[in-house]
């Protein structure tokens, strides 16, 4: 009879050290979860469209370019208000059988930090986008061009950063 106790106990304890390290498994994957949505990891900027784009050969042509910031996140926007902070900025390396000619920027939208409600910053938030007139020669080119940009919340800013931006240019 104390040996059937025993084995109930052996049991029982074995299901609870079963619960436990389920349990401790769940909570270890629900941090790994949100650290890659934190401020410090996940994207803060994505490249949303177009992925292919037919222009005319040799012409300037205007492509619109939609990208979506984190929810939470600002960048400054291309001219923002204080010299010292990182303007977004577009971009096409040489080379590629795409240049740009220039790059139209959507107006920045006010905002003060919670902390400096005096202070007001140019920053997207959201979705936004930029118009890039672009030259293409004839053929079919993909385009790795970048985002500059430097993203924040409403306590820290993450280090500036340069995501690609890649699309299919078909120049005919």
């Amino acid at each position: 009879m104390i040996a059937r106790g025993l084995g109930k106990q052996s049991a029982l304890r074995s299901a609870f050290v079963a619960f436990l390290l389920t349990l401790c498994a769940m909570l270890a994957q629900g941090q790994a979860d949100s650290a890659s949505r934190s401020v410090l990891h996940g994207a803060a900027v994505e490249y949303m469209f177009p992925e292919q784009v037919t222009v005319p050969a040799g012409k300037a042509s205007d492509v619109t370019l939609h990208f979506r910031i984190a929810e939470g996140l600002h960048i400054n926007s291309h001219t923002p208000k204080d010299e010292y902070l990182i303007p977004t900025s577009f971009s096409i390396p040489d080379g590629l059988g795409v240049r740009l000619q220039n790059a139209s920027y959507p107006a920045g939208t006010d905002f003060a930090l919670p902390s400096e409600p005096q202070n007001k910053l140019s920053v997207y938030s959201g979705e936004f986008t930029i118009q890039a007139r672009i030259v293409a020669e004839p053929g079919n080119h993909l385009v790795e061009a970048k985002l500059h940009f430097q993203a924040c919340n409403n306590t820290q800013c993450m280090p500036p950063k340069t995501i690609p931006v890649t699309f299919d240019v078909i120049g005919k």
